[in-house]
């Protein structure tokens, strides 16, 4: 079973928007952090932008003020809104859950199989 399902990806024209939907399975354990990471052809994997339990959000500098994700920590899901796309957000796009120790660790990592975002008119 796949840990994290990821939708809602696909081809949009640059200046346009897109909503990506991620929820947990039930074999995902305890998480406190969900997070969207992405990965352009011939790149390494960045993050995007995350969200921890408290409320506490974090996102990648050429994302800010573009994109915002939300968190249901009951339900167990996150997406990401992102506007004013480029072809620089082309890409595929991955959900990433997690349980963060306050020393930083990070134990069980899930990761979903990416959904892929395409920028193109």
């Amino acid at each position: 079973q796949v840990p994290l399902v990821e939708s809602g990806g696909g081809l949009v024209q640059p200046g346009g928007s897109l909503r990506l939907s991620c929820a947990a399975s039930r074999g995902v354990g305890s998480i406190n952090i969900m997070a969207w990471y992405r990965q352009a052809p011939g790149k390494q994997r960045e993050l995007v932008a995350s969200d921890l339990d408290g409320g506490l959000r974090k996102y990648a500098d050429s994302v800010k003020g573009r994109f915002a994700i939300s968190r249901d920590a009951v339900k167990r899901t996150v997406d990401l809104q992102m506007n004013s796309l480029t072809s620089e957000d082309t890409a595929v796009y991955y959900c990433y859950a997690a349980w963060l120790d306050v020393d930083g660790s990070t134990r069980f990592p899930y990761w979903g199989k990416g959904t892929l975002v395409t920028v193109s008119s």
